[in-house]
């Protein structure tokens, strides 16, 4: 069955991510192992990750990490995502120095490599106009429930 795209206050409702810092705009496609999103806000001079008025190309890596976020609410429980913790990256390579100055916008896409209760590790990539800018895999853990 095909589930309809979620835009930006879905994915709000989803990852413990508010305001400004929700970086992703509609997600397209999801299944049990993989997402899809996509997000405008890399051109946004408001974006909270710029520095000096750029927004480096690492901070992709929290795009692709609010795409992980959203792919657990989605596919788990269906509550929010609860935030978790950056364990690792491995892998990680950076094809540009900037994603504020790509027109296009960006696809951001995440596929589960293992799953468990309270982490997983996703690889991800970062591309826009069918050009790969960052790709890597991330490891992350949840808190214990309180």
């Amino acid at each position: 069955m095909l589930k309809p795209p979620l835009d930006h206050m879905a994915i709000a409702a989803r990852v413990p991510h508010a305001g400004t810092m929700c970086l992703l705009d509609r997600a397209e496609h999801w299944d049990d192992g993989s997402i899809l999103c996509h997000a405008v806000s890399h051109r946004d001079p408001a974006n909270p990750l710029r520095r000096a008025g750029q927004l480096p190309a690492v901070a992709g890596v929290e795009y692709a990490l609010q795409a992980m976020a959203l792919h657990g609410a989605l596919t788990g429980s269906g509550d929010s995502q609860p935030a978790g913790y950056l364990a690792s990256l491995r892998g990680v390579v950076l094809a540009v120095a900037r994603l504020d100055d790509q027109r296009a916008d960006l696809r951001v896409s995440a596929t589960a490599v293992a799953r468990e209760a309270r982490s997983f590790i996703y690889a991800f990539e970062v591309a826009a106009a069918g050009r790969v800018l960052l790709s890597g895999q991330a490891a992350v853990i949840l808190p214990e429930a309180t």
